[in-house]
């Protein structure tokens, strides 16, 4: 088989700033002249996959999304508006890339939902991504859903999609990882799978990362900055009140309220959901956090333009990726492609 179910090697991987250029030198032009490898998102949602390729100088070709709301977001942020329904676009009709990166709908596999996985429209989206690779056969492609894929059906449903990636001929790694360990104040937690058409680049990428300290207070606006009417009501309040007599408070902290009505009160956020309730999390106790305050829990830069409504930005920080934990990803893949690169270079002497 082509894929493991757990990377745990430690690789030494090379940084070079300059541009990924596969063994075939498919990005070399008549000239020889290297061009930037070619990449497309087909579940495009805001762009937080998109974000660390852009960073690399890699060329964005195409994008799809249905969701009218983030595509003005995306439109906004990158210039480009991306492509509807995925599922009505043939794959010839998609531009050659080098690249492929897709974080697909996750309501299916998600724990707050149903879990109907492959039974429900949305599990079926892997499929479109499955074709997509088999007519183009990109050099390496990354996906992310979240952690309940791997448990899903007692593991069947993530064989599945391992053993059609095998089949195409893709090298796949994967690992669950946690917003938390890269930067970022929320506790979320999501399976990231890389594969590469070569092998020997599959084998030498590794999901050992070092760690890299959060903190809630570069988050964090001023209460005077914020909305006045994202400030939880006096009812609201008491009731937070009442539920952490017996509790340690800590500031500053966002408090966590659980489908039981438990709260918690920690130095971090829990996972952004699309659907939560209003009140699901509250800064310090006692206000919702901005539209802003969402982007950097999901590790997008100031600089990103904010296009629509704060409910809007909800669902899209809800559905969207921790941008610090793909930049990661990103990195480590271009480096050892590069690094692949830079090898048969001296081996031609």
């Amino acid at each position: 088989m082509h894929f493991e179910l757990l990377d745990s090697s430690a690789d030494k991987i090379l940084s070079h700033p300059s541009y990924l250029i596969p063994s075939n030198n498919c990005f070399e032009d008549a000239n020889q002249q290297a061009t930037p490898p070619r990449f497309i998102d087909p579940f495009a949602g805001i762009g937080g996959i998109r974000l660390p390729f852009d960073e690399l100088g890699y060329q964005h070709v195409f994008s799809s999304e249905i969701n009218a709301a983030a595509c003005k977001t995306y439109q906004a942020n990158f210039g480009d508006r991306p492509h509807g329904d995925i599922t009505k676009i043939h794959a010839q009709d998609i531009p050659a890339h080098d690249l492929l990166l897709a974080g697909f709908p996750c309501q299916a596999f998600s724990i707050m939902g149903k879990k109907m996985g492959f039974a429900d429209t949305r599990g079926t989206m892997f499929f479109e991504i499955e074709r997509i690779l088999k007519h183009h056969k990109p050099q390496a492609m990354l996906l992310e859903n979240v952690k309940q894929l791997v448990t899903h059906d007692k593991g069947r449903t993530l064989a599945v999609i391992l053993q059609s990636l095998n089949s195409i001929g893709y090298f796949v790694k994967w690992k669950v990882l946690n917003a938390l360990n890269f930067g970022l104040p929320q506790k979320r937690e999501r399976i990231v799978m890389v594969g590469f058409l070569d092998e020997s680049i599959a084998n030498a990428f590794s999901f050992d990362f070092n760690t890299v300290d959060y903190d809630l207070t570069k988050v964090l606006e001023k209460d005077t900055d914020v909305d006045s009417k994202l400030f939880a009501s006096k009812r609201i309040l008491e009731k937070r009140k009442e539920r952490t007599l017996n509790k340690k408070i800590v500031y500053p902290s966002i408090w966590h309220e659980n489908k039981a009505g438990n709260i918690s009160v920690l130095e971090y956020a829990c996972a952004l959901r699309t659907g939560a309730s209003y009140n699901y999390l509250l800064v310090n106790g006692y206000r919702r956090p901005s539209s802003r305050e969402l982007l950097r829990l999901q590790g997008f830069p100031d600089t990103y333009k904010i296009a629509v409504s704060h409910a809007d930005i909800r669902k899209q920080t809800g559905n969207s990726v921790p941008v610090s934990m793909m930049r990661a990803v990103a990195q480590r893949m271009h480096h050892v492609m590069q690094a692949k690169k830079m090898a048969e270079e001296l081996t031609r002497g």
